[in-house]
């Protein structure tokens, strides 16, 4: 598999990350060696393992519990740092109780470049499953976005060694690898929405695609604003035509070698800055993350840097629709119509409710690709926020099989999607007395008229829709969400991408 670095912006550009995590070295070992901490996993009950140097009672008396996600870190005479890391009632973890304990690792040693993680029972997971999940927590948890700082960054990890006797490290330094590669998709996804809107445009996330597709191996096609005037992609123009930025649609294609199980058509969602239009934000703390609003397009571009690595059997096509929404002079206007590649006309009731416009062209257009299924993904409508939180994602769709594998993908990658009903009975929110549709609906139910009005773009073809407005950011650091940008979607749609068939 193919670990090497990106740069994801330019040299023309000030921005130039440089991603430490994936160059940190990862494996399992016979006994550890030269650490600067190690973190030992402690059951709620029963024995503590002899390398803490406590027993539960001093533990207890010290407030740790042993709950999982819960650590204390404690002196030793030997100068290495070790760290009681909970694990919860014995043989209790799964999956994502094993990457959130490596993160809570992390977390508590954020000042050291080396460290140690000791398995005492890790039977209730298969070992390529535990190493896959143990990586993606040590690297998620460990990634911060510091490229424009100059002083005050954060330690680069270097070494992690995992003691787990008994355990087969052959599968499980294949889980790693498997992890590395998810973990460097997701660090793609937060990189590209942490950089600052003026370092990143649509045609300089053009430039980025392009680079990344020479490295991991898929085509790129670039659509500028004359060609989507020739492809008559009215809904992107329509957003674009605020600001003085050129859009771009970015075609992203990935095929494997010999015959693909299906076709899988991903679309994102690119607003690389969102002010809301002539429908102007506050200026509250929500518009500074406005810079994320393409969270979308960067989860869809990262998951195409793992597709090739990870031995993708699915033929995979994405669009990326970008643009900035900016008020001006010529800016589109409430009360505008706009025509979109389908030929269906659309009356703008709200500036804001811009990204289900620069979408429904891409729907049309892969369909006309004749794609096996869709899935969106877009920081679509505050009401996903509002309705789920920041935990969780809605996904919508007009086909419960694709549906369901969104929702496993989910689970597999602790990226938490719950499915809301596409309500059809909320349809005529979004009549209109000049157009074939308007895009936006009534006071309620926000998510799910968005939801309908894409669905009204891809006709039969099975379709799913993520609305990750909530998700696409943290407010703290939390397990292996980093404060910032998640990248939340870019784990989900590889595990989906890698399990796709066309039924």
């Amino acid at each position: 598999m193919n670990h090497e670095p990106y740069k994801l912006i330019p040299e023309r550009f000030s921005a130039v990350p440089s991603l430490d995590a994936d160059q940190a070295e990862l494996h399992f070992v016979d006994g550890f060696d030269q650490l600067d901490s190690i973190g030992v996993v402690v059951p709620s009950e029963g024995d503590v393992p002899a390398s803490v140097g406590l027993h539960r009672e001093a533990l207890e008396s010290a407030g740790f519990d042993a709950k999982p996600g819960t650590t204390l870190q404690l002196a030793n005479a030997s100068g290495t740092l070790v760290v009681a890391v909970g694990g919860g009632k014995p043989g209790s973890l799964d999956a994502d109780g094993w990457r959130k304990a490596a993160a809570a690792l992390v977390r508590a040693t954020q000042r050291h470049s080396r460290i140690g993680l000791e398995l005492s029972d890790s039977s209730s997971i298969d070992a390529e499953r535990l190493g896959q999940v143990l990586a993606e927590g040590v690297l998620l948890a460990r990634y911060s976005y510091d490229t424009l700082k100059s002083r005050g960054k954060q330690t680069a990890l270097s070494e992690v060694q995992f003691l787990a006797p008994g355990l087969d490290r052959e599968a499980a330094e294949r889980g790693v690898a498997t992890g590395r590669v998810k973990v460097r998709a997701a660090t793609i996804a937060r990189d590209l929405c942490n950089a600052p809107p003026s370092h990143l445009t649509a045609a300089g996330l053009g430039e980025v695609s392009q680079e990344l597709g020479k490295r991991f191996g898929f085509t790129v096609e670039e659509f500028n604003k004359q060609q989507l005037i020739d492809l008559r992609c009215g809904g992107l123009l329509g957003v674009n035509a605020g600001s003085a930025q050129e859009p771009r649609m970015i075609k992203l294609s990935y095929k494997p070698e010999g015959s693909p199980t299906g076709h899988l058509g991903l679309v994102g969602k690119g607003i690389m800055y969102d002010s809301g239009g002539v429908s102007l934000k506050p200026s509250d703390p929500m518009h500074l993350l406005m810079k994320m609003d393409m969270g979308g397009a960067a989860a869809v571009l990262a998951v195409f840097t793992a597709l090739r690595d990870l031995e993708c059997k699915s033929a995979v096509t994405g669009f990326l629709m970008c643009t900035d929404n900016m008020p001006s002079g010529s800016a589109y206007k409430l009360g505008d119509v706009l025509t979109t590649r389908s030929g269906l006309t659309i009356e703008v009731k709200n500036t804001d409710a811009e990204g289900r416009l620069v979408m429904c062209d891409a729907m049309t257009l892969a369909v006309e690709d004749q794609v096996d299924g869709i899935v969106d993904i877009a920081t679509l409508t505050g009401a996903a926020l509002m309705s789920l939180g920041q935990l969780t994602a809605p996904v919508f769709g007009n086909d419960q099989p694709l549906v369901d594998r969104v929702l496993e993908s989910g689970g597999n990658a602790d990226e938490q999607v719950w499915q809301l009903p596409l309500e059809r009975a909320y349809r005529p929110q979004l009549d209109s007395d000049v157009a074939d549709i308007s895009n936006l609906g009534g006071p309620y139910a926000g998510s799910t008229t968005a939801a309908l009005f894409l669905a009204e773009f891809v006709g039969d073809t099975p379709w799913a829709h993520i609305d990750i407005a909530g998700t696409m950011q943290s407010d703290k650091d939390d397990a292996w969400r980093s404060k910032g940008a998640t990248g939340f979607g870019a784990r989900l749609l590889i595990d989906l991408a890698l399990g796709y068939s066309a039924r």
